[in-house]
């Protein structure tokens, strides 16, 4: 596909901004390419560092670990153009201004990723994937003469905050990115750091320079809207995280207050809930010191508490019931004050878990009364 290494003087560099599709989680966002076009050397290729194969080895395991590998791949322009077409994705071209000098740097940085030792990288939310992959590699080819624009940033706005406005409809994806995200997402995101979004690279490059000996130009020459995507409606599904969360709130606590009149304890419902919880602990645990993404210092932990599990494995035990009843009572209260702090945490909890919360403490709180009496077999 890249036969010739020297580009003629017809050749252009253009910035692709794909637009977002509600479609999946990993739509939501958009995407960011390059394309190369020079019709001496028959070349319309895409550079896309957007890629990755479920064959790689250990790929579920590297996903969980944050070690993703994420790769560069190349495509002919009117098969990537068809298929966001298809996919109903606006598609924004910038045509970047740049000496032939500059063209072939840019270029041959793009050839030089593009070889087999060099296509795979470590992909992070934030720092490192097909949208920073723009900044990096006109950084990498053009060096100084490259000033990004950052007059869009928004003071004190934060990288969760820059996401939530494009996970608005993806329910449960956004609870799973804030569930599984720590506080380093939670800080202020400043200048260029905005460019891990490709909306941003598009208003960036919009206002962006270079500059060399014979002055400062903008950095791009003209921008052509492609393909205009038709408005995508969206439906409220029934079963949002916040409603489920609700009904489960509400069918917990009903069969709590029969298991209160009755005198009479559902065993399974204690192990269900509490033993998912502290699943749910032990893998935010696994992500907070066994990985290497951002989920480090998460506050979910508050409500996930791993020692769940364990507690779970003690309920029919006669010799722990005295621990246990305290291990509830103060579980609860622990609920209890994270509810009233919620809106003040350094890290923003999701709103569809104060429910889940809720439901914790409640039944935290009868176990406490249930073992303050003589051991029966749960029902």
């Amino acid at each position: 596909m890249l036969r010739a290494q020297t580009l003629s003087s017809q050749a252009e560099i253009r910035v692709m901004t794909l637009g977002p599709s509600q479609e999946e989680l990993y739509t939501a966002f958009g995407h960011s390419a390059f394309r190369v076009t020079d019709p001496v050397r028959k070349y319309d290729i895409v550079f896309d560092y957007g890629r990755f194969s479920f064959k790689q080895e250990n790929f579920y395991v590297n996903f969980a670990r944050g070690i993703m590998l994420y790769k560069l791949g190349l495509a002919p322009y009117e098969d990537f153009l068809a298929y966001y077409k298809r996919k109903n994705r606006f598609v924004y071209e910038q045509v970047l201004d740049l000496t032939q000098e500059e063209k072939q740097a840019v270029f041959n940085y793009l050839r030089n990723n593009s070889k087999p030792e060099n296509v795979n990288y470590l992909y992070n939310y934030v720092y490192d994937n097909c949208a920073t992959k723009i900044k990096d590699v006109l950084r990498a080819s053009l060096g100084d003469k490259i000033s990004f624009d950052t007059s869009y940033v928004e003071p004190g706005l934060t990288f969760r905050e820059l996401m939530d406005r494009y996970s608005e409809y993806q329910y449960w994806g956004d609870l799973g990115i804030d569930a599984g995200l720590g506080m380093r997402v939670d800080q202020a995101a400043k200048g260029e750091e905005y460019m891990f979004l490709p909306d941003y690279v598009f208003r960036s490059m919009a206002k962006s320079t270079l500059s060399d000996t014979s002055g400062t130009r903008p950095l791009v020459l003209r921008t052509e809207k492609v393909f205009e995507a038709k408005p995508e409606t969206y439906e409220t599904p029934i079963l949002t995280p916040f409603n489920f969360f609700t009904l489960l709130f509400l069918v917990v606590g009903f069969i709590t207050n029969i298991n209160f009149k009755k005198r009479k304890r559902s065993g399974w419902v204690d192990v269900l809930v509490f033993g998912v919880t502290g699943l749910a602990g032990w893998f935010l645990l696994f992500l907070w010191f066994g990985t290497a993404h951002m989920s480090q210092w998460n506050l979910n932990i508050l409500w996930a508490l791993p020692t769940h599990l364990i507690a779970v494995f003690l309920l029919r035990k006669e010799k722990y019931r005295p621990l246990l009843k305290q291990y509830f009572r103060y579980t609860s209260l622990l609920y209890v004050l994270l509810i009233v702090v919620w809106g003040f945490l350094p890290q923003p909890i999701h709103p569809s878990l104060v429910p889940f919360v809720l439901m914790l403490t409640l039944r935290g709180f009868y176990l406490a009364y249930d073992f303050r009496r003589p051991l029966r077999t749960p029902s």
